[in-house]
């Protein structure tokens, strides 16, 4: 009987699932070469593929893009790091004690509805315009989505087994110790995903002040060059390596909860 590939959350082949994969990347590829190597927009406008490898290799060669990939990479990490050290125990805290909650929650709530870059002539006055005021910014960008998702996650844990962990015993702490975190974990991790696209897209956004070093600083000086080039290698760059560090935290996610991935 043919399999129906429009069943309502049905898998597909694998084999299928490559190929339509490939569909959307390969038309905007082939669009991409007719309009620039047809000559239909101008270079200045939209460079060709091989202009934009070029541009790469050039940024790479003479302007240090591979360090300007190492120092962005590690603001990312040390603001992820210090969120997630703040978020995690506030939101396990908000999420199994009701008390918690109503103190932090007022506080919490409104920032989730504040654009980030609103906060940086205040991080800029607090921190300066150096290493600690970017750094800031990215903490805060991951920090304020972050919070919300633990204490979703601990929240969703299905109140029997918090019951069943009380009868057999377990006094609070170890019923958050052994039940709480370690079943709202899987979700909490699958969410550094999220955390991990907004960090790569607020990094250009947090290296636009004082622009010295970082994918930041590559990207004015595609501007002040005004290199459509160097552009594109950069949105091709910082898109590349969301793309592989996505797979790397899909990776450890499969790795470190298989018992998951088997009762799927």
């Amino acid at each position: 009987m043919k399999s129906d590939w429009f069943a309502l959350r049905a898998p597909l082949p694998r084999t299928i699932s490559v190929v339509l994969g490939l569909v959307a990347p390969v038309i905007v590829l082939a669009g991409w070469c007719l309009v620039s190597y047809g000559r239909l927009a101008p270079a200045d406008f939209l460079p060709s593929p091989t202009e934009v490898v070029r541009g790469t290799l050039q940024l790479f060669i003479q302007y240090d893009l591979g360090l300007a990939i190492w120092i962005s990479t590690k603001r990312i990490l040390i603001a992820f790091a210090l969120a997630s050290a703040l978020a995690l125990p506030l939101g396990v805290l908000m999420g199994a004690f009701e008390p918690v909650n109503r103190i932090f929650e007022p506080i919490m709530a409104p920032l989730r509805y504040m654009p980030i870059s609103a906060f940086i002539p205040l991080l800029i006055l607090w921190f300066g315009i150096y290493e600690s005021q970017k750094v800031a910014f990215l903490f805060l960008g991951v920090f304020v989505y972050l919070l919300p998702v633990v204490v979703t996650a601990i929240r969703a844990v299905p109140d029997e087994l918090v019951q069943t962990a009380l009868t057999l015993g377990a006094s609070r702490w170890q019923a958050v110790r052994t039940v709480l975190l370690p079943a709202a974990l899987p979700e909490i991790f699958d969410s550094f995903r999220v955390m991990n696209a907004i960090s790569w897209t607020y990094v250009i956004l947090a290296e636009a002040v004082n622009p010295e070093h970082g994918l930041g600083y590559m990207v004015e000086l595609a501007r002040t060059h005004q290199k459509a080039s160097w552009s594109f290698a950069g949105l091709l760059v910082i898109g590349g390596i969301g793309l592989l560090t996505d797979a790397l935290i899909r990776a450890c996610s499969a790795m470190l909860f298989r018992w998951r991935e088997k009762a799927a």
